[in-house]
């Protein structure tokens, strides 16, 4: 259903607003590169920073701007059950392709409260949803038991595994299909879950270079193993640089240097340091990346 190069989208800000004419050129920039879906309003649109309203428009918005042109993933997840069937209904209502819910942070609920938590919303609003295991920020680790059940209900079509434990993609792969779309979560892994039979990455990365990752994922299915390899060395660095400090930070100071958006974070989230901010440079000097 998904695959390819998933761009988990910055949410830009200006003087503590959304800057809407940033958004809009971001999403035409990465349609033009090739990037295949976008997920506006995940945790690298820093969605737990968003009001409600804002995160309603924001996923409005990237439907009205894509026209249908690559599929959207829109991020409603939420610790609340109530919360995220409020904000996939709109999803829904404003024309997203599907859903991408977190497992809930803070509560850890047990086994059977994620999958209660995930069933209410499959049954509450029809829409494909993707399941988003990241247990380094939610604390929970949905288990392979659970995730079974849950891809048995129809619109449950897929995971964003974000745990980097690389012996899953294939466990899970035997235990619910092959139908069952498996996306990486994490950039630095994405040449080993791919290898290990995943089909995609939602990347944080590819915000800042969607064409060379699209062309990444491109050649890998193309078979193109020469392209693939030298694409994943060049933003290797970028891929762990990235994430020095707390997310978005360090991908927002890329995208200032290299003209996309100013780097306004909200807080707690701080701009990033001297120190990260050298990192990153080097890594895009790498990377060969050159302002828009």
């Amino acid at each position: 259903m998904f695959h390819g190069s998933i761009t988990a989208l910055i949410t830009p800000f200006k003087d503590g607003d959304v800057d809407w004419s940033a958004f809009d050129n971001l999403v035409e920039w990465q349609i033009e590169k090739g990037t295949h879906a976008l997920v506006p309003c995940g945790t690298t649109g820093e969605s737990p920073t968003l009001s409600h309203d804002e995160h309603m428009a924001i996923v409005k918005r990237c439907v009205d701007v894509v026209k249908g042109r690559i599929p959207i993933i829109a991020g409603t997840g939420s610790n609340s059950t109530r919360e995220a069937i409020y904000l996939t209904s709109h999803a829904k209502e404003a024309g997203a392709d599907a859903a991408l819910v977190v497992t809930p942070y803070y509560n850890k609920p047990t086994q059977a409260g994620l999958y209660e938590h995930f069933r209410a919303i499959h049954d509450d609003v029809e829409m494909p949803i993707v399941i988003y295991n990241i247990p380094g920020r939610s604390i929970v680790d949905m288990d392979l038991e659970t995730m079974t059940r849950l891809a048995k209900l129809p619109n449950i079509v897929g995971v964003k595994d974000a745990t980097s434990d690389l012996s899953r993609p294939i466990q899970t792969r035997q235990a619910i299909g092959d139908d069952f779309c498996q996306l990486t979560g994490d950039d630095a892994t994405v040449a080993a879950f791919l290898a290990q039979g995943g089909v995609g990455s939602i990347s944080v990365l590819s915000n800042i270079a969607p064409e060379e990752c699209a062309k990444m994922h491109n050649a890998w299915a193309d078979n193109d193993r020469e392209t693939f390899e030298a694409l994943r060395d060049r933003l290797d660095p970028l891929s762990h640089d990235l994430f020095c400090e707390s997310s978005p930070a360090p991908v927002k100071y890329a995208a200032k240097v290299l003209g996309i958006c100013e780097e306004d974070v909200r807080r707690p989230i701080l701009p990033a340091s001297e120190t990260a901010r050298e990192k990153v440079d080097a890594a895009i000097k790498f990377a060969g990346l050159k302002a828009r």
